[in-house]
């Protein structure tokens, strides 16, 4: 933590020093009878009521009735009284309200002292400077797949999550868990590889109809050839039946192969395998670049990296007693449910479960993480639940000095259609990521074309290159803050209309606030960047209180893993930058002192704005 950060004042820090006043004051006035109370400060529901509210009189009153012999406002006078002179040079003079309430409001020179102190580069916002790590699982692509909606939320929520862990200064491992390795990636080449298709010019177009032709031709129903033959359905039927099954096992039987081969090392297959994943991964860069995530290569840890570690994972299960034979098959039990762990088919494959076991200890004993989050839907809940349990039996959540490692499910819903059923085309197939995307641009860029039009806004007269590259920004901003401003564990409702609207808790309405900042200071022709903070109209007063909740408001959103928190500031920060605009006059009618102020206050919001969207990688346009 830098010096600089951990001075800075935050509204928990001021609510902290508030109740250890407090705290010092009912302990001076009552003596250790109320030595356990909780002074209960919160900040005020209204503003008018003051910053701050102590809610402990009521219920001290009637636990000491007969000692104390004092009503509740009695009871919160005596304390007032005791309170420290360091808290009293803090505040205004305190109010008994109602049946106790005491109503605490800072001193406007306190609060210009703590923005002051917030104004510099790092916003007050803690650095844990790397003594702190997290591994992140995120995006989660297969390989010869497209990329579909699931994945928008499994990238961004991911990305955001690392993002907030960066801010604060933690070491954050991304981890793009593929899936590129087992029977499918083998079934799929193999077909590709009975087509005689050119795989050097292959396209993921190619690749995703090849894998659903795929896993059509290694459809075996042999339970229905069964069926056809008992009731003799007929020969044409059978015939049909026949040759599907026939068709079926040859197919499997060269994906078997070829995943033999695969596994074995053959350099033909290992080269065409790569270029697989050079096809699939080509596309989920280029729309990482577009949502702005940061998705590289060297964050690819797919199921083939753990390969070679299956083998110890059981084992060393098997060694601690912790895997039973079932059937053939290997598995760990627990005792709070009947649903045991797969960990080992009865042929001595391994799952996903296997894999998920391998990353784990990879990212905890190799990596050193911390915490381990996994951004996966919200339908893999129970796998997880017992990935996890499996690793705290074995004992791989301890870390190297001893500590304990958390392991954290981030499960997100699902985004829904109009019928409130998940997302899907005209045609009944599910959205692929790329032409989501490509709607939201293309709206973005008709709703800035069309307010550019306007002959006094302030994008007119800008080139046509200009103007998309501020309709991407904005159809891309809409639609990842539509999907981070929810609740994570929710399904959405995706609505390209209300989320591309400028008004309203958007995306495209928290850059207008931006931008409309950035062109006030413009005009000013300087910040005010040194000039002292002056609080003094109530909505400058409000303005000071959100900015100051900045740090902490990060902190919060990584701590509960909540993006949807951050949004919430934004949006709500934007809400009282406008008030504040509507009321406090900034570049007319004010003396240069308070002009110079304001005009501070509208730099700070203005930085504060952008850096709260960087963590959620939305871009902050100057105009729009």
């Amino acid at each position: 933590m830098s010096q600089n950060s951990a001075r800075t004042p935050r509204i928990n820090d001021l609510a902290n020093r508030i109740d250890v006043g407090f705290r010092e004051a009912l302990l001076a006035a009552m003596g250790e009878s109320a030595a356990t109370t909780d002074p209960s400060i919160k900040v005020a529901a209204n503003p008018k009521f003051g910053d701050f509210q102590a809610n402990f009189a009521m219920g001290l009153a009637k636990s000491l009735a007969t000692t104390l012999g004092k009503n509740p406002r009695e009871v919160a006078q005596l304390v007032v009284d005791h309170l420290p002179q360091s808290l009293r040079d803090l505040c205004e003079p305190m109010e008994i309200a109602g049946p106790g309430f005491v109503n605490i409001r800072l001193k406007p020179e306190f609060i210009a002292v703590a923005l002051t102190e917030m104004d510099i580069p790092s916003l007050g916002v803690s650095d844990a400077q790397g003594t702190h790590s997290v591994a992140v699982d995120l995006c989660g692509v297969n390989v010869a797949k497209q990329m579909h909606v699931g994945h928008l939320r499994a990238t961004i929520i991911g990305d955001t999550i690392s993002r907030l862990y960066e801010r604060l200064g933690w070491k954050v491992f991304r981890q793009n868990h593929l899936g590129d390795w087992g029977l499918p990636i083998a079934m799929t080449l193999a077909a590709l590889r009975r087509a005689k298709t050119d795989i050097n010019r292959v396209t993921l177009d190619d690749l995703n109809t090849a894998y659903r032709n795929a896993q059509m031709q290694g459809r075996d129903d042999e339970a229905g050839l069964a069926a056809a033959r008992a009731t003799h359905v007929g020969p044409h039927r059978i015939a049909e039946l026949e040759a599907q099954h026939d068709g079926a096992s040859a197919a499997l039987s060269d994906a078997h192969d070829t995943l033999r081969r695969l596994q074995s090392g053959d350099t033909a297959i290992v080269a065409d395998w790569q270029k697989l994943i050079d096809v699939t991964m080509r596309e989920v860069y280029e729309t990482a670049q577009i949502l702005r995530v940061d998705l590289k290569p060297e964050h690819n840890r797919g199921e083939s990296f753990f390969r070679d570690r299956l083998v110890s994972t059981v084992d060393a299960f098997v060694s601690a007693n912790l895997a039973v034979r079932d059937d053939g098959a290997l598995v760990v039990r627990f005792a709070d449910r009947e649903r045991p762990l797969l960990i080992q088919k009865s042929d001595g494959t391994s799952l996903y479960a296997t894999t998920d076991l391998a990353a784990a200890r990879y990212r905890i004993q190799d990596l050193g993480a911390e915490l381990v989050v996994y951004c996966v839907d919200a339908r893999q809940r129970d796998h997880f639940r017992d990935v996890f349990d499996a690793v705290r039996l074995i004992g791989w959540t301890k870390r190297s000095d001893d500590s304990q490692a958390s392991l954290v499910h981030v499960p997100f819903g699902a985004v829904l259609g109009a019928d409130k059923r998940p997302l899907k085309t005209r045609s009944g197939e599910n959205f692929t990521l790329k032409a989501l995307l490509d709607e939201a641009v293309a709206r973005g860029r008709r709703e800035v074309r069309s307010r550019a039009a306007v002959p006094d806004a302030p994008t007119s007269g800008m080139s046509g290159a200009e103007l998309d590259a501020i309709g991407e920004a904005v159809g891309i901003a809409a639609i990842k803050y539509a999907d981070l401003s929810c609740d994570v564990g929710r399904d959405y409702v995706f609505d390209l209309d209300r989320m591309v609207s400028f008004e309203g808790d958007t995306g495209p309405y928290a850059q207008y606030a931006h931008a409309r900042i950035s062109g006030i200071l413009a005009k000013a022709g300087a910040n005010g960047a040194t000039s002292p903070i002056i609080i003094g109209a109530p909505e400058e007063r409000a303005l000071a209180f959100n900015l100051l909740r900045y740090p902490s408001a990060i902190e919060d959103a990584a701590v509960q893993l909540a993006p949807n928190r951050i949004a919430a500031f934004i949006y709500e920060l934007a809400n009282t930058f406008n008030a504040f605009y509507q009321s406090c006059p900034v570049l007319r009618g004010v003396d240069d002192a308070t002009r110079c102020s304001r005009l501070r206050l509208c730099d700070l919001t203005r930085r504060v704005l952008a850096d709260a969207l960087s963590i959620m990688a939305i871009s902050a346009p100057a105009r729009m």
